[in-house]
């Protein structure tokens, strides 16, 4: 295809809120590498590169007042606050910040966003290609710096395009780093819909690492799809390591509907061959909405055969301050 007619058919973004910055406009005619490589290879001290990409839908229906600087404190002025409507947002803007030839940062904003760039040098590129965008993201990845590769990754999780999934799929393959592999499954579940649920699946089913593994119930916990709170009840009960297993049973008390998640945490507390796990599932107890799980704490703290699963739940209902719980007390004291 044309280049130029391409260009056209690219959505057309407008420039981010940016106060003291001396920007330039550039149009991406060949490829965001090369234009990107141009600008880096001309520079000496440091500068941003922005764009703008669209962006997945936001979980969730979020408002934060938003006002940002990009440089340290000596070189920030006041920046008006600016209410960000982050439910409506179709688009985002990725900047990288560049010194000495190198990347040394990537952050991402919502449009509404007052942004202070400390009098650098911003260049401003229109026209950006999301799956050039993607492909330079990917590229930062593997970056020794964390900050660095785990705002590529983010990046490349917000942004609309099929080419997103694909490069978080390598990411949180077994050739991966540890840590690659959990911020990808994170970004999985909070951004990339039904394809990152199936990915996630198959982390928690497969992955070598019980880190990751954990990490990846983690983020089925923030994932909207049908099916995501099974799998987590999936993971309590089979998980072959008991630290995920235990964290299965926390985000399941935090997500789930109470029968499902009472039922699980039982489960564990009868039939889970650890005793480490048996204690969180008598935690996990603590963390269903509204107290519900005050009643089946005291009834272990009552009833229980195993001490110390007792005491653990008489500690936990200590804890919670519940006029339930002051109540058994009382009884178990004697109290009138």
């Amino acid at each position: 295809m044309n280049r130029l007619l391409f260009a056209f058919m690219l959505p057309a973004f407008a420039q981010p809120h940016l106060q003291n910055a001396h920007v330039e406009t550039r149009a991406v005619t060949r490829t965001l590498d090369s234009e990107f490589r141009t600008i880096t290879n001309s520079q000496t001290g440091p500068s941003w590169i922005v764009y703008a990409m669209p962006r997945v839908p936001a979980p969730g229906d979020q408002e934060e007042s938003c006002q940002a600087w990009l440089e340290p404190a000596e070189n920030r002025s006041i920046v008006p606050s600016t209410t960000v409507h982050l439910e409506g947002a179709s688009a985002f803007y990725i900047f990288l910040r560049v010194e000495n030839r190198q990347v040394n940062r990537i952050r991402t904003f919502s449009p509404d966003c007052s942004i202070d760039a400390g009098n650098l040098p911003v260049y401003w590129l229109t026209g950006v290609n999301p799956g050039q965008s993607v492909a330079l993201l990917d590229s930062f990845t593997g970056s020794a710096s964390r900050r660095v590769a785990d705002g590529a990754i983010a990046a490349i999780a917000l942004t609309r395009d099929a080419s997103a999934d694909i490069a978080l799929d390598r990411l949180s393959g077994p050739s991966q780093s540890e840590e690659t592999r959990r911020q990808a499954a994170f970004w999985m579940g909070v951004a990339r819909g039904r394809h990152g649920y199936e990915s996630l699946l198959k982390i928690v089913h497969g992955d070598p690492s019980d880190r990751v593994r954990e990490h990846a119930v983690f983020a089925l916990s923030r994932s909207p799809e049908n099916g995501a709170v099974g799998e987590i009840a999936r993971v309590a009960r089979e998980d072959r390591s008991p630290r995920v297993r235990g964290q299965a049973l926390f985000w399941l008390a935090r997500r789930a509907e109470r029968q499902i998640s009472e039922e699980a945490i039982r489960r564990s507390i009868d039939q889970d061959p650890e005793i480490e796990v048996k204690k969180k599932a008598v935690f996990a107890l603590t963390e269903l909405h509204d107290g519900a799980g005050i009643p089946a704490l005291i009834e272990i703290a009552r009833s229980n055969r195993n001490a110390v699963l007792r005491k653990q739940a008489m500690f936990w209902l200590a804890r919670s301050k519940d006029p339930r719980a002051l109540q058994f007390f009382e009884e178990l004291l004697g109290k009138p």
